[in-house]
């Protein structure tokens, strides 16, 4: 493959992200075959270490983040390892890290997890010392600015070396396996796509839930806050992917040309159709967890909870609640998306409720689709059918998910290396995700919207279950 890269440049390469997603996703891939044999793999950061450190670094992190048996010739992994101590500040360091890379690297892919901060002088750095050139490629990954203003000021300053086609901004949801099963679903299957509209749904649902506090997050949080922590990024792009028109083909322009008219379509969020929440201490997985100003150690504003009530505007979709939630210190884990149908028109099972069909798309911890259909109640009975919703149940292991559960990160860093797009978003994208959730920030601070307390443990602020119960729907659990 012609764009394939000769290397891969880690930058931050001793950083948490790195221990836990980067080398233990690089390891697998090579484990399974599928990194060049000649790929070298370069890591770089502030400290000071060679390669055997690095080396040394890197197995710690393999052992305490990779599961043993997806290791495979860990040592055949470790080999490929370099690494250049690099401080992005001083332009001279970048020279040592070209003659690292040495005169046989013509395809660089550069994977950026720093600061957002430190972005501009390394593309300055990286430029000045050849590592930009028409081979290289770059991975962005986020916090890409706190409003459209300040994402446009990192995209500049990208833009200025590399152009659109060689740049891959990340979002780690797009190489989740049942994320990407969502387009297999709705466009290898004529079953769904003639009711996937405004005509047969009636409601979607997503939800995403963390059990987690802060952790080693709590300044970067507190500044934030769970609008642009997970709706910008995560839920905007679950939403797209479920909203968008079929694409003309699975290649990257077809893909996220659909998903950015979504985006546009989307209505700016009116009064009322928002809800903010910050916990306050409780109980998570039977443990007593302190609240977030005690966490944050002092008192803030920031939200930590929302619940949103959003439409796209076009003709699929007219009339379709989307309802939004996502939340730090929920009852539980979740990442998932709730299709609802309408219900049948006109029942001809007399004195019998109908439900409506769902469509539940489990995106962690377990990856997994559900369809519930109503089906008869076995058994004889002389007063007629008795009905009852039932799971359709595929019956078979590993579907959605395979038998290797595989990080994220895998599927991305190898589209980075062969240079496909598909599963990264295009700066159009990244724009009107921060235009829509910049006018929803305007309108709090119009409203004075400060967050409503909830107990950690629970499912959000009593407001969250009536924004959804005014219209009838209850929030999936």
């Amino acid at each position: 493959m012609k764009s394939r890269a000769d290397t891969l440049l880690l930058f931050g390469a001793t950083g948490d992200l790195a221990q836990r997603m980067l080398l233990p996703s690089l390891c697998a891939l090579n484990a399974g075959g599928l990194l060049d044999p000649n790929l070298k793999i370069i890591g770089t950061a502030r400290t000071a270490m060679d390669d055997a450190e690095f080396r040394n670094f890197a197995r710690a992190a393999l052992e305490k983040f990779l599961p043993a048996e997806r290791r495979g010739p860990i040592a055949e992994f470790l080999n490929r390892l370099h690494y250049q101590p690099l401080d992005v500040t001083n332009p001279d360091s970048f020279a040592e890290l070209a003659v690292k890379v040495g005169p046989e690297g013509k395809r660089v892919a550069i994977f950026l997890s720093t600061a957002p901060s430190l972005f501009e002088a390394t593309i300055r750095g990286l430029e000045t010392a050849g590592l930009a050139g028409e081979g290289s490629r770059i991975g962005l990954e986020k916090p890409l600015g706190l409003d459209l203003a300040s994402s446009r000021e990192i995209n500049d300053a990208v833009a200025s070396a590399f152009p659109e086609r060689r740049i891959f901004r990340i979002d780690h949801y797009l190489g989740k396996e049942t994320v990407q099963n969502l387009l297999a679903l709705r466009f290898a299957n004529i079953l769904f796509e003639p009711l996937w509209n405004a005509q047969h749904i009636e409601h979607v649902q997503i939800t995403v839930g963390e059990t987690v506090g802060l952790e080693k997050r709590a300044d970067f949080y507190d500044q934030t806050g769970a609008l642009r922590d997970m709706v910008q990024n995560h839920m905007l792009q679950l939403l797209s992917l479920v909203a968008m028109e079929p694409p003309s083909s699975f290649e990257s322009e077809a893909v996220r040309d659909e998903k950015v008219k979504v985006l546009r379509a989307l209505r700016p969020v009116g009064r009322g159709e928002s809800v903010t929440g910050q916990y306050r201490d409780g109980a998570v997985s039977a443990q007593i967890v302190p609240g977030y100003d005690e966490e944050l150690g002092r008192d803030s504003e920031t939200e930590t909870f929302v619940a949103i009530k959003a439409h796209v505007d076009n003709w699929r979709w007219k009339g379709v609640p989307f309802y939004l939630r996502t939340g730090k210190r929920m009852p539980k884990r979740v990442t998932e998306i709730l299709v609802q149908f309408r219900d049948v028109p006109h029942s001809i099972f007399k004195g019998v409720q109908t439900k409506p069909n769902k469509l539940l798309i489990g995106i962690q911890p377990e990856e997994n689709i559900t369809l519930s259909l109503m089906a008869k109640v076995p058994g004889l009975d002389r007063d007629g059918i008795a009905l009852r919703e039932v799971p359709l149940d595929i019956a078979m292991p590993d579907a959605f998910s395979g038998k290797e559960r595989r990080i994220a990160y895998e599927r991305l860093l190898l589209d980075l290396i062969d240079m496909d797009q598909t599963l990264f978003v295009r700066r159009d994208e990244v724009e009107a995700q921060w235009s829509w959730v910049d006018k929803i920030r305007e309108l709090w601070g119009e409203e004075r919207l400060t967050p409503k307390p909830y107990a950690a443990g629970s499912w959000g602020p009593s407001a969250a279950i009536a924004l959804a119960e005014r219209d009838g729907v209850t929030w999936h659990e």
